[in-house]
């Protein structure tokens, strides 16, 4: 019997949640034995197979057309869709942008802030076509099951990975969600 195929990217966040993936530490071997892993962030293979996976994983909000594409992406591609950290699930800290609007957040962050020198300036390419607000994943494609956490904790991770592989749809309570 092959093994179920996994994919998983990244959309906007800061890559903590791939992180604390690889703090699952040589429990890793044991996932890759019953997982086929696909594209990842952190390996050659950059898109989810064509043809398909069984597990797509997405971590972060959705806040530029390039997320957006990639979270329909994922989403035509996997049987199953997993919102990976609080800011696929919630949309998390890049979402507090939400609450002064898309041009306060921009004018802070590349001109206001005391880092940047007295050249600073909004970037204008069109290829950050940036959304006014930040949006969970489940705001944007249908998701099949969340994973909360700022990042998720390792052994959750490795739970889910795990029950996912064997066909099983994980069981998320009180002593598998730790707050951090």
């Amino acid at each position: 019997m092959a093994k179920p195929k996994l994919a998983s990217d990244w959309l906007c966040g800061c890559a903590g949640c791939h992180m604390s993936l690889l703090d699952i530490d040589e429990r890793i071997a044991l996932v890759a034995e019953l997982v086929d892993f696909r594209s990842t962030p952190i390996t050659d293979l950059k898109e989810p197979d064509e043809s398909g996976v069984d597990v797509g994983i997405l971590e972060g909000g959705v806040a530029n057309s390039a997320n957006e594409e990639v979270a329909k992406k994922f989403r035509k591609r996997s049987k199953l869709l997993v919102a990976f950290g609080d800011c696929a699930v919630f949309g998390g800290v890049p979402a507090m942008r939400n609450f002064c609007g898309i041009d306060a957040a921009l004018q802070r962050a590349y001109v206001d802030t005391e880092s940047t020198d007295s050249e600073g300036k909004i970037p204008s390419d069109p290829e950050l076509a940036t959304f006014t607000k930040v949006r969970a994943l489940q705001e944007v494609v249908p998701v099949d099951f969340f994973i909360p956490g700022c990042p998720p904790d390792a052994d959750t991770i490795f739970y889910v990975l795990s029950e996912l592989a064997q066909g099983r749809k994980p069981k998320l309570d009180g002593t598998l969600l730790h707050w951090h």
